[in-house]
């Protein structure tokens, strides 16, 4: 499916990549979790990016992911994350994900060899046109440090090279900024569940989010509460999911996600190195939460 700015909207869940107990590929259990999505509302699916530990897999693993979940998206968006620190590294995987049936690819900030803004502008501009997909900004900069200025974002808007961005960021007078630069030119997109109605009564189009991975009708509710400028009640509408979603991001995500997910009864394996298992005392703590969810219903 060919996604624009013009198309984007509502939730796009940031899934777990399943693992077997040997740490391979769980296709089948990938399959089951695309489907579990979309049935409940997603409007899209946003694999092996951060929450699916791009890192850990081979190139030829990644593809093999976004195959799967194209597969089994029957013609939904398919949005693969790209978190390669290098231009050319990061080119491949969006060739390989073009070919693999990717709606678009959700693209990283370069990181670790960092530019000025008009340098990663340029680097944007340029990987668009080595990739034949619309490309979505992915701005995280408590994990690349990098931030991308509003006025930036504006003119990459200008010059083709994004659809859309993902904002993870807390630095709510930014992405107010951010929304008044290019709010009109493309799909800005909700990176933080403790922000994401804001953000959509702010004019966040929709989000990406890793919680939705298990929950994602409440994150779909909350989005449409949202939409309609009724802030206070979407607030209302997550409030039985906010405990989860603080302690699952105690440690690095996906550790305590996937963990998570195995003792509320969905179980999808562990993580590769170099994440490990939760510690004891967060995992005590996921277990608090899970009980605790266990009596609202909220898938």
């Amino acid at each position: 499916m060919t996604i624009s700015a013009d198309t984007i909207r509502g939730l796009y869940t940031a899934i777990v990549t399943p693992l077997k107990d040997d740490k391979s590929v769980d296709i089948a259990a990938l399959k089951k979790l695309v489907r579990f999505q979309l049935e409940s509302g997603a409007a899209g699916i946003v694999p092996i990016g951060g929450t699916g530990e791009y890192p850990a897999f081979s190139r030829s693993e990644r593809k093999a992911i976004v195959e799967a979940c194209v597969e089994a998206a029957e013609g939904k968006p398919v949005i693969p994350g790209v978190v390669s620190p290098g231009f050319q590294d990061a080119v491949e995987a969006g060739k390989d994900f073009a070919a693999a049936g990717a709606s678009g690819v959700m693209t990283v900030t370069p990181y670790y060899a960092t530019g000025t803004q008009e340098a990663i502008r340029s680097y944007f501009k340029s990987y668009r046109q080595e990739v034949d997909l619309p490309v979505l900004l992915y701005q995280i900069p408590y994990r690349t440090n990098v931030s991308v200025a509003a006025e930036t974002i504006a003119g990459m808007a200008e010059d083709g090279s994004i659809v859309g961005m993902k904002y993870s960021s807390y630095d709510v007078p930014e992405f107010i900024k951010t929304v008044q630069a290019a709010g009109d030119k493309i799909a800005i997109l909700s990176g933080e569940e403790s922000l994401f109605a804001t953000h959509v009564a702010l004019g966040a189009r929709g989000g990406v989010l890793a919680s939705a991975t298990i929950y994602p009708k409440v994150w779909v509710d909350v989005f449409e509460m949202a939409s309609q400028g009724k802030l206070t009640e979407a607030l209302a509408l997550q409030a039985p999911v906010n405990d989860v979603v603080k302690t699952i991001f105690l440690e690095t995500n996906p550790g305590p996600l996937k963990t998570y997910m195995a003792l509320a009864g969905m179980p999808v394996g562990s993580v590769r190195l170099p994440l490990q298992d939760p510690s004891a005392a967060t995992l005590a703590k996921l277990k608090d939460v899970a009980k605790q969810a266990k009596l609202v219903n909220l898938a």
